[in-house]
């Protein structure tokens, strides 16, 4: 699939196709001549600097996010646009994206400017749709402060930005969602990318917008691991990528699941578990014969449909569809794995998320023991070479005989060496993509001989190291925003000095507005 996907990547990067092989990499009737294809766009948001300032103004988290971010520099045009894709088998499917430009009449907003690919986290609805900015669809829950975050950090700063909703979401055809599949995500933005080129040149912005020749990456959470895989997908094709931010993204795929697997039960993990395995499961037809083997029976039930969903996740929580926080029993899957049912102390991880990983034990768990236990054995027999000891090489397990250990190996990310600057953004402490991904991912460029400097890792809640330190004010930002949202926990009775309100938001608020930051300081070096 990755082969076929790239090749026709090569011409749309230079605007015109030859069409390749017909259906090479394609499944279940798609034809490489559709991919990328353009159905319909139209514009959703319309705004000058002034006006767009203005929207931020009009909320306590629009005010914050302009603190962080700065104030408009230029007024944003978004289109929302939909295009024809596949899904995680390479089925024919459709999906949405946004197309962010910039306008005004400095030169910072319009003329030619760079081109960035944002690729979104994870979520639950079904309706997330980053090009909804202004939250016209009640459904969109979360999509339009993402989307408007894209907009004030990067296309109000003069970039071109170009961000899938992803295929199973938003205006999409296809009934579930490839998560972190690696091949069929990159090949998601990359038809964004040239479904994006098309709308643009039909919009026609009075700004005179238009590409410079430099392509940026980012994207943070999930979205961080589609965007390395993508910067991966555009270098095997040939395209020339100016540099790529990941941030805080699950690269080192097959060690972090086999942190999970030993106890090591991250914040949200039974969306997250709950997405690959379905996901797996329609893309390679080999990760359980029904959903009994690998659910509970209270929850196998109709669970191969549950998600991307209409509905809030706390209603899937209260209609017990889905447990909160327990993905394992507490009762051990055998005696010899008593000392991981919670781990008591974690190999990689900060020692304060260990009571964060005792939370994802219970009585009315998500996975069945037994599925739990084949992986176990598989990982015993078969180690990381990361995870839970470091060897030389850093790679994935050689030969995970578990079928979904191949999987998680199949879309891990240490199979590849950029030739192009890569920063990797992420925080210390966090409990739901662990930053050990970042320095892995690094450990394992530096022993395939990828040049120092080329590629470098950004831990935002750290100490400046000095007065040259690039990111010195990201730092101290995070370091104050951190500080803040304690303090207000404690003005609202918090009696933990604010550490679990920190906990809470420290993925998805604090570090992903900063590492959106770093991303935009790193790429202005270029």
């Amino acid at each position: 699939m990755r082969n076929a996907a790239l090749g026709l990547l090569t011409c749309f990067m230079l605007g015109a196709c030859v069409h390749v092989q017909a259906g090479a990499g394609c499944g279940k009737g798609c034809s490489d001549k559709t991919r990328g294809q353009l159905l319909d766009h139209h514009v959703t948001a319309k705004l000058s600097a002034a006006a767009f300032a203005k929207l931020l103004e009009a909320n306590p988290s629009g005010r914050r996010l302009a603190q962080i971010a700065g104030a408009p520099v230029c007024g944003v045009e978004v289109v929302y646009f939909r295009y024809r894709t596949i899904g995680g088998a390479g089925e024919p499917t459709t999906a949405s994206g946004a197309l962010m430009m910039p306008e005004g009449s400095s030169a910072a907003c319009g003329g030619p400017r760079p081109l960035m690919l944002y690729a979104h986290g994870t979520t639950a609805y079904r309706n997330y749709n980053l090009a909804d900015i202004t939250q016209t669809d009640p459904g969109n829950r979360g999509g339009a402060s993402e989307g408007l975050a894209i907009a004030a950090t990067y296309a109000a700063h003069g970039y071109i930005v170009v961000a899938t909703n992803y295929a199973g979401y938003a205006g999409s055809d296809l009934p579930y969602h490839p998560y972190l599949n690696a091949d069929q995500q990159s090949a998601d933005v990359i038809d964004s990318l040239r479904a994006a080129r098309l709308a643009m040149s039909d919009a026609k912005p009075a700004s005179g917008v238009r590409e410079n020749g430099k392509l940026f990456i980012t994207g943070y959470s999930q979205g961080g691991f589609v965007a390395l895989a993508t910067h991966r997908a555009l270098q095997a094709a040939g395209v020339e990528v100016t540099a790529s931010a990941p941030g805080s993204g699950p690269y080192a795929l097959a060690a972090m699941a086999d942190a999970l697997i030993e106890g090591d039960v991250n914040l949200g993990s039974t969306l997250f578990t709950t997405l690959t395995v379905t996901g797996y499961q329609r893309a390679y037809e080999n990760i359980y014969r029904t959903p009994g083997d690998f659910f509970e029976a209270a929850y196998a039930p109709d669970i191969d449909n549950l998600l991307p969903t209409t509905q809030p996740l706390d209603t899937l929580f209260a209609q017990r569809k889905l447990p909160s926080a327990q993905l394992f029993s507490r009762v051990p899957p055998a005696p010899q794995f008593a000392s991981v049912t919670p781990p008591a102390s974690p190999p990689l991880t900060p020692p304060a998320l260990t009571p964060v990983f005792a939370g994802g034990f219970g009585d009315a768990n998500l996975v069945r023991n037994a599925y739990r236990l084949g992986l176990l054995q598989d990982a015993a027999a078969n180690p990381d070479g990361a995870f839970p000891s470091a060897t030389a090489a850093m790679t994935p397990a050689t030969n995970p005989a578990h079928p979904l250990r191949r999987a998680f190996k199949r879309n891990d990310l240490r199979n590849w060496s950029p030739r192009a600057p890569v920063l990797l953004c992420g925080g210390e402490a966090d409990p739901t993509v662990f930053f050990f991904n970042a320095r892995i991912e690094q450990a394992y460029w530096l022993n395939a001989n990828v040049p120092a400097g080329l590629t470098s890792v950004l831990d935002v809640d750290s100490a400046a190291t000095g007065a040259d330190d690039p990111y010195a004010p990201v730092k101290q930002g995070f370091a104050n925003a951190k500080a803040t949202l304690a303090s207000e926990a404690v003005a609202g009775g918090a009696t933990d000095g604010g550490a679990s309100a920190v906990l809470r938001s420290y993925h998805g608020g604090l570090v992903a507005s900063f590492c959106m930051i770093a991303a935009r300081a790193f790429f202005a070096k270029f």
